[in-house]
């Protein structure tokens, strides 16, 4: 189950991934994937089963099967830190995807740009495509609407007795849609929505307004 929205006479499609596709576009918008992250974490002695290393690439391919995008623009901290052997697994899904891709620059982006480069992947601070201002940090700016990530954004809820969820969801604001963090072993922010916000959690490959 997934949700659509229509900001600005556009239209966006919440994925249980994390992702957002925009119809007007084709283009898929993905933030905070953190390649690598697994492999760093296994490197030094953590207990990640290796399995997980390829479960963003399997996603990220069942996005591709289904949306089919001309453009896929990755909002931040696609790499976790420096370069590992996830850099290869990669490349090589970057060579038998047809979408051109983009990525905003995020905080923990800090493999060369040359590397990216060789890619055909072009890098960029922010992006403003029509009415719209893609970023990875949260930003304001009159007239535009701000897609964005870096938060990881979550949510408690209350259930039965005295148990908790804490889930991954999509915080929308009248000005800005802030993106939950599509790869595994990311962690959460929990943030306190107000009246006029709205919220959409994932959970059981869904995408629920709550």
């Amino acid at each position: 189950m997934v949700q659509s929205l229509k900001i600005n006479d556009q239209r966006f499609t919440l994925h249980y991934s994390g992702s957002v596709f925009w119809e007007e576009k084709s283009t898929l918008l993905i933030s905070d994937v953190h390649l690598g992250k697994v492999s760093h974490f296994r490197k030094f002695g953590a207990a990640v089963p290796k399995y997980a290393v390829y479960k963003n690439f399997r996603l990220l391919d069942e996005l591709v099967d289904v949306y089919q995008p001309f453009n896929i623009c990755f909002l931040g901290d696609l790499f976790h830190s420096s370069l590992n052997k996830e850099w290869v697994l990669f490349e090589n899904w970057v060579s038998k995807t047809p979408a051109k891709i983009t990525l905003i620059t995020g905080n923990h982006d800090i493999i060369a740009p040359e590397k990216f480069e060789s890619l055909e992947i072009d890098q960029f601070e922010e992006l403003e495509v029509d009415n719209f201002l893609l970023t990875h940090h949260p930003e304001e700016r009159n007239g535009l609407f701000n897609f964005c990530g870096h938060i990881h954004p979550a949510i408690k809820m209350k259930g039965f007795g005295r148990q908790h969820l804490r889930l991954p969801c999509f915080y929308k604001t009248e000005t800005q849609l802030i993106l939950p963090a599509f790869g595994e072993f990311t962690g959460t922010y929990v943030l306190q929505p107000n009246e006029k916000d709205e919220i959409f959690v994932i959970a059981d490959q869904q995408v629920i307004k709550v």
